[in-house]
């Protein structure tokens, strides 16, 4: 197990389904251990996935599966920055399919509850340039970032 502070996310019993998921989706990631319940456990069903151990394009991370007490918000979400817009396509298509939601200004909820900010590089430069000001109104109207118009109400 690599990285010494990894974020825990707090899941009911989906933890290792949704661990392989995220590391299919995102490149140089990968499952690192999963620790299962064992025989005679009072929490989880003897065999399950108790804590999944991965790295999602380097950044390590780690599911616990404990149970419905806790469950995931808004308040916590994985921001990742995509290279274009194929790129924020791709990721968005893939999280919202099978029961996600799409939010607002770049943000979505997987079918596992979880939150994602998906945000084009082109975006952030846009958003912190000389014409942020006209941006900004433009990115608070979209669901998926639209890096087209944004760079459409920078020009305006």
């Amino acid at each position: 197990m690599t990285g010494k502070v990894r974020t825990c996310l707090w899941m009911n019993n989906q933890g290792e389904e949704a661990a392989n998921f995220y590391v299919a989706l995102i490149p140089d990631s990968r499952i690192e251990t999963v620790g299962r319940y064992p025989e005679g456990s009072e929490h989880g069903t003897p065999g399950s996935a108790m804590v999944v151990d991965f790295t999602l394009a380097g950044t390590p991370y780690q599911i616990l599966n404990g149970g419905p007490m806790f469950p995931l918000s808004e308040a916590v979400s994985i921001s990742v920055r995509t290279k274009d817009q194929a790129e924020t396509d791709r990721l968005w298509a893939a999280l919202i399919a099978d029961g996600g939601a799409e939010s607002q200004c770049g943000w979505l909820k997987d079918r596992f509850g979880l939150s994602w900010q998906i945000v084009p590089e082109p975006a952030i430069a846009l958003l912190s340039g000389p014409k942020a000001s006209k941006v900004w109104p433009a990115l608070m109207r979209m669901r998926k970032i639209d890096i087209a118009a944004l760079e459409k109400a920078a020009a305006a």
